[in-house]
């Protein structure tokens, strides 16, 4: 296996790990030596990425909304009573809203969004540090989106979260880096997972028509965007902090 990444030993939490990116995510640190302490909302789905990783490491579940803050407390003591330690922490789950104009936006959205979005990221890094912290090590990965980092056509709540995400990201980088905590966070252009299975973007139509606005004129495959998560968490990867990487197919170079 490659030095870089070769994650035998390491503890990962990893949210949003029953579907789309923290499936694959699991599996890939799984195949590579990782321990796991994985948590999703959809407790079948959770089960079903349990099972499978079960064959190739060891792993922990906890189901739940991430929006809680008592369950992202209550996933760093099981990762701590279960391994001892916490290497890496994914900040992974989130959901997306229908499309609709800033003016049509409403609280229940807004509050969803920023529910899970926002204080899953925000809550996970409470616990999540201190422990990095007493460690003298760790590294925290958020997955934010393109819409983090620009603008987002019928998607403003969900921009304004995700934009969160990334002034979090860099705020936390800020605060622990002379520490050997490193915050980095993942912005990827429209992937079709879980997170587009909502009116207006989960036809094939509509996803071909999100496409187009990538210069390579289709969307980001999950795995694709794992890859990138994978070398962002490579051991090799130590002097990484504070970055918000566009993985877009050159979106952002317009």
């Amino acid at each position: 296996m490659d030095a870089l990444l070769d994650f035998s030993g390491q503890v990962v939490l990893i949210t949003g790990a029953g579907s789309g990116f923290g499936r694959l995510l699991s599996l890939g640190l799984a195949n590579r030596g990782a321990k796991l302490v994985l948590s999703d909302i959809n407790e079948t789905a959770l089960e079903e990425t349990k099972k499978d990783v079960k064959a190739l490491t060891d792993v922990v579940v906890l189901a739940g909304n991430i929006a809680s803050e008592s369950l992202n407390k209550a996933l760093v003591e099981k990762a701590m009573e279960t391994f001892g330690k916490l290497d890496i922490a994914v900040n992974n789950a989130g959901i997306a809203h229908n499309p609709a104009p800033i003016h049509q936006m409403t609280e229940e959205i807004m509050d969803s969004q920023f529910a899970v979005n926002v204080k899953g990221v925000m809550f996970g890094m409470k616990y999540q540090i201190p422990v990095m912290l007493a460690q003298k090590q760790g590294h925290v990965l958020n997955v934010s989106s393109l819409a983090g980092l620009g603008g987002a056509p019928k998607g403003g709540a969900y921009a304004a979260a995700k934009h969160a995400v990334s002034g979090i990201t860099r705020t936390a980088a800020v605060e622990y880096g002379r520490k050997n905590v490193r915050v980095n966070a993942i912005c990827p252009f429209y992937s079709p997972t879980n997170i587009l299975n909502v009116d207006g973007y989960n036809t094939p139509e509509a996803r071909e028509q999100l496409g187009l606005g990538s210069p390579m004129k289709r969307l980001g495959e999950p795995q694709e965007i794992v890859n990138t998560m994978m070398l962002m968490l490579s051991p090799g990867n130590s002097y990484m902090n504070g970055q918000t990487i566009a993985v877009d197919g050159g979106v952002t170079a317009w």
